[in-house]
């Protein structure tokens, strides 16, 4: 028994290890030249295959592997404690739980565990056991509540989807049938992966399934879109830049396609009545305002922003009032559509021409 739990031990601790950065062995140079070698091999790697599948359940379904591989990771990484943004995680998880729950009760059986880790690069992930961390260096690059739930959303469809254990299996079996070592912590240290074993359809699901969980939540569903101009604005279009959001598959689609996949979501929703081009928020094929840069956010950004409220206010049955002003916010029935700044349009003339092309 103490073996056992000394080998999960041990495989906790690779497996946390190969989240953010995978161990590469040299190939052992004594290839088996002999029949009884080869086929002592293969028996080797069909019982590492099911010894690998058995831990990976462990952790993965286990109260006692989430929990082991929890502590695992908050060893590795460290645990980042400051109260205001432990108390925004709190929230959003609170959020976001409840908007899956509306349609897919199976979180409630295992609850995410979370934690804020002391790594300063732009990351979060979630992997075995709803396991889920974010990088402290993230909330340099993301501060809007909004956004860091959409990163949060993704990685929980995930983790709702089981593909972090669905990715180590299929890139970890042909690592065990080609080493043969016998154990699955040999076949974990002599494999190398990334994001893993995640596939490109993958990422597209977990953004699909984020845009439902952020329609179903408190957040602004334009934030999906949002955030990733927020990441072609910092970084550029490249899929596989310093700003690798949302961990996941080596190919991921291109940060512009991410955020198009959203906009045409936004579109969706609001009955094809608001689409955003360059920047420019149109109703009706009508171009109703472009915003100011402010707050840190670009033009570009803040009109996916706009857009998801217009979006939300057209799901919602708002768009048959009239739009007004309440201080410097438009008003559309009882959705907010803009907050202006000084440098925007005047909220009087926003409002008076969303009611006219409505």
């Amino acid at each position: 028994m103490k073996k056992k739990k000394w080998m999960r031990r041990c495989i906790a601790l690779v497996l946390s290890a190969t989240i953010t950065s995978g161990i590469a062995l040299p190939p052992s140079a004594d290839a088996a030249s002999s029949t009884e070698r080869i086929i002592g091999a293969v028996i080797g790697g069909a019982v590492a295959a099911n010894e690998m599948n058995a831990q990976i359940k462990y952790y993965n379904t286990t109260e006692e592997g989430r929990q082991q591989l929890f502590a695992e990771l908050q060893e590795k990484y460290g645990v980042y404690y400051r109260w205001d943004l432990n108390s925004q995680l709190d929230r959003m998880f609170t959020n976001l739980t409840a908007a899956i729950g509306s349609m897919d009760a199976s979180i409630y059986d295992r609850p995410y565990n979370y934690f804020i880790n002391q790594q300063d690069s732009f990351n979060a992930f979630c992997t075995l056991g709803h396991n889920m961390s974010v990088n402290v260096g993230l909330y340099s690059y993301l501060s809007n509540e909004d956004e860091i739930a959409v990163v949060l959303a993704h990685e929980m469809g995930h983790g709702q989807k089981d593909h972090p254990a669905k990715g180590m299996k299929s890139s970890l079996g042909p690592s065990i049938l080609a080493n043969a070592t016998g154990t699955v912590l040999g076949a974990i240290a002599a494999n190398v992966w990334s994001g893993q074993g995640l596939t490109k359809p993958m990422e597209w699901e977990a953004d699909n399934l984020a845009f439902e969980y952020i329609s179903r939540s408190p957040y602004n569903p334009g934030a999906t879109a949002a955030v990733w101009q927020r990441v072609i604005d910092l970084s550029g279009n490249n899929a596989a830049s310093a700003f690798d959001i949302m961990s996941g598959a080596a190919d991921h689609p291109s940060n512009a396609a991410r955020r198009d996949n959203y906009a045409k979501k936004l579109t969706a929703m609001s009955g094809g009545k608001v689409t955003v081009e360059g920047g420019v928020v149109y109703v009706n094929k009508k171009k109703l305002l472009t915003p100011a840069a402010a707050s840190g956010m670009s033009s570009a950004e803040r009109a996916y922003f706009v857009m998801g409220n217009l979006a939300a206010a057209y799901k919602n049955g708002h768009a048959a009032a009239d739009a007004y002003v309440n201080g410097s916010t438009v008003m559309l029935g009882a959705q907010p559509i803009m907050s202006c700044t000084g440098n925007d349009a005047a909220p009087s003339e926003i409002a008076v021409l969303l009611n006219q092309i409505k």
